[in-house]
């Protein structure tokens, strides 16, 4: 029972990095889809003229671009991470849907909640008294003692596994067990 050592392993930093620059991408290759897709309607519609489809593509594709640069660069700065315990659990129903709530307090007496719609998983992993740290770089939750666990979730991108596998099939980092 411990928090695990592995949350100073380069492959989150890498992880966190390539998120970043997929969020770049995504926003540029959408400007360029923006800007090219009004400029070909421009081109072939007869409800629409060059230039005005071109300003029109610019526009939306400098909001695209905008967006990218907003997604890629918002979430730079990193939360403190902290150590605390579950405090309370309930679940909600809100205009039809159900969320799954967990809440933890850390060691200032602030409250941190997880929810999640439809899906008890998170739910039921946490139970009422566990330590848990919260990691600020990658805005996740690692428990203290997962000797009971059968499953665990990946601290960077929060895939779920089996407790005997060491290394996310989906991201790439060290699960932290």
């Amino acid at each position: 029972m411990s928090y695990s050592q592995k949350i100073s392993d380069p492959r989150f930093d890498q992880y966190l990095k390539n998120t970043r620059d997929y969020r770049y991408q995504f926003g540029f290759i959408l400007t360029i889809v923006a800007v090219v897709g009004f400029y070909i309607y421009g081109e072939t519609s007869s409800d629409m003229d060059n230039p005005e489809a071109l300003h029109i593509g610019l526009g939306i594709g400098g909001m695209f671009f905008l967006i990218g640069l907003y997604a890629a660069f918002s979430g730079k700065k990193n939360a403190p991470t902290w150590d605390g315990e579950v405090v309370e659990k309930e679940i909600v129903k809100k205009n039809g849907r159900t969320y799954f709530v967990v809440y933890f307090e850390n060691e200032k007496g602030n409250r941190h909640e997880i929810s999640a719609e439809k899906d008890p998983t998170l739910y039921d992993y946490y139970k009422i008294g566990e330590k848990v740290r919260y990691h600020g770089k990658l805005k996740s939750y690692e428990k203290f003692d997962k000797s009971h666990d059968d499953i665990i979730f990946c601290n960077a991108c929060a895939f779920m596994h089996d407790m005997e596998e060491h290394i996310c099939q989906n991201c790439g980092c060290p699960l932290l067990k």
